[in-house]
């Protein structure tokens, strides 16, 4: 995981938790071989590239494997840390994943708008 983002989610759970919330990493960097699986996984299961886009990239795409996303849970977690996340610069990316986040804002500032899903990227 690129260092900015593993401070900033680290400092976030911290928080998370001394508040009582329930949050924790469920995936974070992955290599170029885990996410070309991912990838083929989603091209089977979607029907193809265009609808598999909506939920993975692959690997050159993917910013997962250039260490600068995270995914969250539980849901109650993801709550919080889209409420809360942009005091240290972390963002909910996508309408459809409650659990993708990034370093997508300078901390205190507003998020950018979420994308409808991976494959605006």
């Amino acid at each position: 995981m690129e260092p900015g983002l593993a401070v900033a989610y680290t400092l976030a759970e911290n928080e998370a938790h001394a508040q009582g919330v329930p949050l924790s990493i469920t995936s974070g960097y992955r290599t170029p071989d885990e996410q070309q699986q991912l990838w083929d996984d989603g091209l089977a299961t979607y029907g193809g590239p265009d609808a598999a886009r909506r939920w993975v990239l692959p690997p050159e795409e993917s910013t997962h494997v250039s260490g600068h996303a995270v995914d969250v849970g539980p849901l109650a977690g993801a709550q919080w840390l889209e409420a809360n996340g942009n005091r240290w610069g972390l963002c909910r990316m996508y309408d459809n994943e409650w659990w993708h986040f990034e370093l997508a804002t300078t901390p205190g500032h507003t998020c950018p708008p979420m994308r409808p899903d991976a494959s605006t990227r």
